[in-house]
């Protein structure tokens, strides 16, 4: 399995489709076991080893690793290169669908993203790691009723683990479409799971603010600013956070945070003409 979470980058009113796409995905590149005759009889998942791994799938394995790396690493058509001769080495392989429509969609290449994710789906109908990029997908295309069902498709999975990603990406899509309530209700179920996590955190924070409920904004966003975490956008939303609360002294010390790390900033430039509402 493969973690992609690197860094965040929030962007005002809302997180950008970048960090989930980092935070969801490429979980299900691992090439480690299939369904082979212990199945048949009942027995579970039977391993596959290297010994018995057939070698166009050994073949295609090893240059769908090379294209995880080089996709972590930011060489997006590199990646896209590998990718393509792992899937002349097996075309059956569904992870490298999975990784190419996840470049695809870093691309915005949208129509080619759910074109490799339906191939995907196609070998792995139920696989939740392809069903939770192919509703992210959609989202972005704000098919939000959609999404929103592949996103509960994936949640009713017992055995997947990744669940706090997915209430993330869920919450977010929510937010998107204007359900507020079964936003706030879905990215609180993503912070019980991952309380450390600050794409969450943000945005309950951002929709406390956005309802009034600024005291309940203040807690989740000053757990991310009294962390290493916090950044120009964190700064700003707490800044506008405790100003409305009227703390003048916590509103001093952000700003400063913010004039002394992040100089260049458009937040803090917001900041000195006083654009509290842009």
């Amino acid at each position: 399995m493969v973690e992609a979470v690197t860094r965040w980058n929030p962007s005002a009113g809302a997180v950008l489709a970048a960090v989930v796409l980092m935070a969801g995905v490429l979980m299900s590149v691992s090439g480690c076991t299939a369904t082979g005759r212990g199945s048949e009889a009942g027995l579970g998942p039977e391993v596959i080893t290297p010994s018995d791994e057939p070698e166009a799938r050994r073949r295609a394995r090893i240059r769908l690793e090379l294209a995880v790396n080089y996709f972590e690493s930011g060489k997006v058509a590199v990646a896209l290169d590998e990718v393509k001769q792992a899937l002349v080495n097996d075309p059956t392989y569904g992870d490298a669908y999975n990784l190419r429509g996840l470049i695809y969609m870093s691309l915005n290449e949208l129509g080619q993203a759910e074109d490799s994710f339906r191939r995907a789906l196609g070998l792995r109908s139920t696989d939740p790691n392809v069903l939770h990029n192919y509703a992210w997908l959609l989202c972005q295309q704000q098919k939000y009723a959609e999404a929103d069902k592949y996103f509960s498709q994936v949640l009713t999975n017992p055995a997947y683990m990744a669940r706090s990603k997915t209430y993330m990406a869920q919450g977010l899509c929510q937010a998107r479409a204007g359900q507020n309530d079964q936003a706030e209700q879905t990215l609180l179920k993503a912070y019980e799971l991952d309380a450390g996590n600050p794409v969450v955190g943000y945005n309950l924070s951002e929709l406390f603010m956005r309802r009034g409920e600024l005291k309940r904004a203040q807690f989740y966003i000053r757990r991310i600013n009294n962390s290493e975490l916090a950044n120009a956008e964190t700064l700003w939303l707490g800044i506008k956070v405790e100003r409305g609360l009227s703390d003048t002294v916590a509103v001093r010390q952000l700003a400063e945070q913010l004039r002394k790390r992040f100089p260049e900033s458009r937040q803090l430039a917001a900041f000195e003409r006083g654009a509290f509402n842009e």
